[in-house]
């Protein structure tokens, strides 16, 4: 009886806590039709590394050359992250002004770091802003500090392993989720993929999963990566 009740009490907050996410706005996320989205391809939408869909995490969005082509990141850490997997620094990096929603040189920006607004990929949050006073005056509402882009993606390389091993554990346990709503909702494939992002652009094309969307289909991409 006891453990009957506990499973009830445990199902009823999930459902609360569900609502309340859902019912909190995403200071991040902008309309999809704001978000300036400068890759191409069928997964233009998502982040090249964790497979995030860009418009949800717009306003610490980044951008960078690999390869010569133009690769569109959530954050800062997942630019940082892929130019380190290959073997250099984000090459003529980008990052959103968060006065104008447009893409700026990411070396003129004035950025503001650890304010109370939600890190993206990282506990210390990073806004960008195309000039010091409207970076002053956000920093001034919600606390953080200023600092430009050099000395930033200095601190980002020397937290990139410690943020990346907490990131993985995060994205294992919703992996395990993304299992559970694979066997419920998807089609069966055996392919497996590199990335999520990978893995979002196959589950769409293929209708893997129906009209799966938001947690739900991050979570499925995270299983097929094997996270």
């Amino acid at each position: 009886m006891r453990k009957i009740l506990l499973i009830l009490v445990t199902f009823s907050l999930f459902l609360v806590a569900g609502g309340m996410q859902k019912n909190m706005k995403n200071y991040r996320a902008v309309p999809m039709k704001k978000a300036q989205i400068l890759q191409k391809g069928p997964g233009k939408m998502f982040c090249k590394v964790c497979g995030m869909t860009l418009p949800m995490f717009y306003r610490t969005n980044h951008a960078a050359k690999v390869d010569g082509k133009v690769h569109q990141y959530c954050s800062m850490h997942c630019m940082v992250e892929e130019a380190v997997k290959n073997g250099g620094d984000p090459v003529d990096p980008q990052v959103v002004d968060n006065t104008t929603l447009k893409f700026i040189n990411a070396n003129n920006a004035y950025y503001v770091v650890g304010s109370k607004k939600p890190g993206t990929m990282s506990m210390v949050s990073k806004y960008a802003f195309g000039t010091k006073s409207a970076a002053q005056a956000f920093a001034k509402k919600f606390g953080g500090k200023i600092m430009r882009y050099a000395k930033l993606e200095k601190m980002v390389k020397k937290n990139l392993k410690k943020e990346i091993a907490g990131i993985r554990k995060k994205q294992a346990k919703m992996a395990k989720m993304g299992k559970m709503i694979y066997n419920k909702m998807c089609k069966v494939t055996k392919k497996r993929f590199k990335n999520p992002a990978m893995a979002k652009i196959y589950i769409k094309e293929h209708a893997l999963c129906g009209k799966i969307k938001g947690k739900k289909f991050q979570a499925v991409a995270l299983y097929l990566t094997g996270r």
